[in-house]
């Protein structure tokens, strides 16, 4: 007969192995209701010994935090191809996916968890929103954006991180028409943005000629007709 024997971990893998179970548990509670006692419970380990990796629980809480928000700002990498409203749509179901898997984890980071305050967590918070910023500058092929261009981005990143909050305290609007509607909130934004701005509306004319009549911009701009003819 057997007998299994528990392997014993190195440093960084027991650091991560750590990092993973905080993040299973947040996924499911807020940060501030799951005790270092859960983790240790969960990770199979003392509680003296998850101190001994972390000292204490806004240090795990930033270190999950962190895998995170590389996991989130990956979710708005998209490949420069087809019309950019159907990019967009594509970043927001990978976005509402992360909102989906880390619904409590990603309220309390948004609203104020046991990290608020923090240099680290708020550093990690706009890294996030930076990248999700320059990643739909490239698909514009703008590199140096104008002041309202700029507004428009930024505004945008912050109504998608509003409404995702919005949506996880009832889930009363399918997420889907969500998801669609996000991406055509942004062309909204960017339209009335072109109508004080020459530079602006040259760069969605450009941007609006690839996309097609099923795509997001192609059926806002269709349902807007709609209306003002209706």
């Amino acid at each position: 007969m057997t007998t299994g024997v528990r392997r014993r971990m190195g440093v960084e893998e027991r650091r991560q192995q750590l990092i993973g179970v905080a993040l299973e548990l947040f996924s499911r509670r807020s940060p501030d209701d799951v005790s270092i006692d859960e983790i240790a419970s969960a990770a199979g380990i003392s509680r003296p010994l998850v101190y001994h990796y972390f000292p204490g629980k806004l240090s795990l809480y930033e270190a999950a935090l962190k895998r995170a928000s590389e996991d989130l700002a990956g979710r708005f990498a998209e490949p420069h191809e087809g019309p950019l409203g159907a990019r967009l749509l594509r970043v927001m179901r990978r976005f509402f996916d992360f909102v989906d898997e880390h619904g409590p984890g990603f309220s309390a980071l948004m609203r104020g968890g046991p990290a608020v305050g923090s240099t680290t967590t708020n550093a990690l918070i706009d890294s996030v929103r930076q990248a999700a910023y320059e990643q739909i500058l490239s698909h514009l092929q703008v590199v140096d954006p104008p002041a309202r261009l700029e507004l428009i981005i930024r505004s945008w990143i912050s109504l998608a991180e509003s409404t995702a909050l919005i949506w996880l305290d009832g889930r009363r609007i399918p997420r889907a028409e969500l998801e669609v509607q996000l991406v055509q909130d942004f062309a909204a934004l960017a339209a009335v943005g072109a109508a004080y701005d020459e530079e602006l509306t040259a760069l969605l004319r450009r941007v609006f000629a690839a996309e097609r009549l099923d795509d997001p911009f192609g059926d806002l701009a269709g349902r807007l007709i709609a209306l003002a003819s209706g």
